[in-house]
């Protein structure tokens, strides 16, 4: 028979999520410009998402070979309009390292 923690927990663990899900956007700055010649791009990601799902978002969405993924969390600036204060968004940056000679096409125009 089986115990009761089987039933509940065993199909939390196998949900996967999409690769659409974890990768929200490219981020597109002058550094992240001179970053592609190294091979390097920046995504920002979703914050629960770790490095091995972000590089198997990265390779299922653009077909390519990911070495090496770095994470960050970006922590909100605070801010104000004339009398209301309030903090800017916190969100998760990657910077994921593809193998010599692979592009992803988003970046290149």
């Amino acid at each position: 028979m089986k115990d009761a923690r089987d039933i509940i927990i065993r199909p939390i663990i196998g949900i996967m999520k999409d690769a659409r899900d974890i990768i929200i956007r490219p981020i597109i700055t002058e550094h992240s410009y001179d970053m592609i010649e190294m091979n390097k791009y920046t995504f920002e990601v979703a914050r629960d998402a770790n490095k091995i799902e972000i590089a198997k978002a990265v390779e299922e969405l653009f077909g390519v070979t990911v070495k090496k993924v770095n994470t960050m969390n970006v922590k909100p600036k605070k801010k104000r309009v004339r009398y209301i204060a309030g903090y800017t968004r916190h969100w998760k940056k990657a910077m994921v390292t593809i193998a010599p000679g692979e592009t992803i096409e988003i970046f290149a125009s």
